[in-house]
């Protein structure tokens, strides 16, 4: 068998391996990664703090602000979960009747295992969840905490590093110094767009949910804001539970059906046709590549898996348009239309 024939399988293994190590090493690669895209984001605030006061300073000063960010985003998205969580504590009645009188109706249906479903999902695991994902939000805390330390080291040594690179690795620095600025640009450009269309989307959800009269209109619309931080999965979760809500409240299919078309309706209008526009091409992504980058990534790593995913893709397609051999791959993976030629 000829070298070129074994390049595909040996890449094959190569990327099981790579992603095996990743996969057992996340509890020390994920900070990692966290704390190199907000160091590229965060970086900017830094030169310029710098250039008025003491580098050490300024990295304090940056550090507290990202801190002080990053802890009111997670306030906010533990009070709408919280709020969320005692409603469906209150009236959990509501939901085992609905599941219940569904259970009967599927029996009368002739669908015999109706009544193992409903003893299975019932309220007390939907409560269960909501548990779970509290506390894997307070999980989170200590996952922080050690991104937080990688971020206070790295704003300290990035003007080093890049010092370093152009003066003592000739092109290759080169390189890698401009793909590394051009990523950070990105970084900024996807973390902008993102807010915007968080913020955006929450208060059409907001909006909507108030005008059905859901009693958790607000609590529903800061959920939507932080989980579409969360490409597909979060936007998903954000629909669900007021349609879910819905059906307690009113106790009416139908009324839960127009809420749930409702909200997708906001996240298509918001992620189909407002963010194209907002992003335009810096940030040009196959979708089907997104899709997977978040999907693996959340295998991966989790819920901090599906949030990186995509950054970590446009950091692939940023370095692989510096070098003359992967510039294809970039171009293949863009999700831009080329020139016919």
């Amino acid at each position: 068998m000829t070298s070129s024939a074994l390049r595909f399988p040996l890449g094959i293994c190569a990327f099981v391996l790579a992603a095996g190590a990743i996969y057992l090493a996340r509890s020390v690669v994920a900070p990692v990664a966290f704390a190199v895209f907000i160091i590229a984001i965060v970086w900017p605030l830094q030169l310029r703090l710098q250039q008025r006061v003491p580098a050490l300073v300024a990295m304090l000063l940056t550090l507290t602000l990202t801190v002080l960010a990053l802890a009111l985003l997670g306030y906010i998205t533990i009070w709408g979960f919280s709020q969320a969580g005692r409603w469906l504590i209150a009236n959990a009645g509501r939901f085992q009747a609905i599941y219940s009188e569904t259970a009967a109706q599927l029996e009368e249906m002739g669908l015999y295992s109706a009544g193992m479903l409903a003893d299975t999902f019932n309220a007390g695991w939907l409560i269960g969840t909501f548990q779970g994902m509290a506390g894997r939000l307070n999980g989170m805390l200590g996952f922080g905490v050690v991104t937080l330390i990688f971020v206070m080291l790295g704003l300290l040594e990035v003007g080093i590093v890049r010092a370093k690179l152009l003066t003592g690795a000739g092109e290759t620095g080169q390189r890698l110094v401009r793909a590394s600025a051009a990523t950070g640009a990105k970084f900024r450009t996807y973390m902008m767009v993102r807010t915007v269309m968080s913020v955006l989307t929450g208060i059409f959800v907001w909006a909507v949910s108030a005008a059905i009269g859901l009693e958790l209109a607000l609590a529903f619309g800061v959920i939507a804001f932080a989980l579409n931080y969360i490409p597909f999965i979060g936007p998903l979760v954000a629909t669900l539970l007021p349609t879910f809500f819905a059906l307690a409240q009113f106790g009416s299919w139908e009324t839960a059906v127009a809420v749930f078309l409702a909200m997708n309706v906001i996240q298509f209008f918001s992620g189909s046709y407002i963010e194209p526009r907002v992003a335009g091409k810096a940030l040009a992504i196959s979708p089907f590549l997104v899709l997977f980058a978040v999907f693996f990534w959340a295998f991966m790593w989790g819920l901090s898996g599906a949030f990186i995913g995509v950054p970590l893709v446009i950091a692939a397609l940023t370095f692989c348009e510096e070098g003359e051999s992967t510039r294809w791959i970039a171009r293949l993976l863009s999700g831009r239309e080329e020139p016919a030629f």
